[in-house]
């Protein structure tokens, strides 16, 4: 899929474009959302997180400063502009060792079976609407965490029906990720999923 195509499980939605990241990562959606005190609570010291979807790093940037030295970040993002972008902002900052960046396919995280069961946090902020396959992408996730491992999911109300993020709960809960929390990221609806 290119930057601006249509996404094939949601036709009316569009995958982020790179050249309007700039409202992706601004000091009133930073004020918003808080990344800092997301990575605060759900991610570890020397913990593993796997960022889905990252596009030009808003959360990225606390998940690394959060998991420090002996952590690590798999950021992984459809589109390489995206990432080239990310990498270009956080390496002033010097968090680059603690980053892995990684192109997904459009329909799969395609990350190395190697990996399975090492995350211990798992975050998909505004993505899944974008997914051709939540029910993959959920069995995917499931096995990259780690027994006990944390799924942070959001999607905008605006984008995603009540109905359809109760669908995709259930999709979760079939890949064996357990309902911890239902909540609101400010005006989003939110989901803490823990892995069994």
């Amino acid at each position: 899929m290119t930057s601006g195509e249509k996404s094939p499980g949601h036709p009316s939605h569009e995958v982020h474009s790179p050249k309007n990241t700039a409202i992706l990562d601004t000091r009133l959606r930073r004020f918003i959302y808080r990344p800092d005190r997301l990575a605060e609570k759900y991610v570890k010291p020397g913990g593993r997180v796997l960022d889905i979807g990252c596009g030009p790093g808003f959360f990225t940037r606390e998940f690394a400063k959060r998991v420090g030295e002996n952590g690590q970040v798999f950021s992984v993002d459809l589109q390489e502009e995206m990432l080239d972008i990310l990498r270009k902002k956080l390496g002033p900052d010097g968090l680059l060792p603690r980053i892995t960046t990684h192109r997904c396919a459009p329909d799969s995280l395609d990350l190395p079976a190697d990996l399975n069961g090492t995350f211990d946090t798992a975050f998909a902020i505004f993505v899944v609407h974008e997914v051709p396959d939540p029910e993959r992408l959920f069995r995917e996730i499931s096995m990259l965490l780690k027994p006990g491992g944390t799924f942070f999911y959001s999607d905008p109300p605006f984008v995603v029906s009540g109905g359809e993020f109760r669908d995709n709960l259930a999709l979760a809960e079939k890949a064996g990720l357990r309902l911890a929390e239902r909540r609101f990221y400010f005006v989003n609806r939110a989901a803490v999923l823990r892995k069994e």
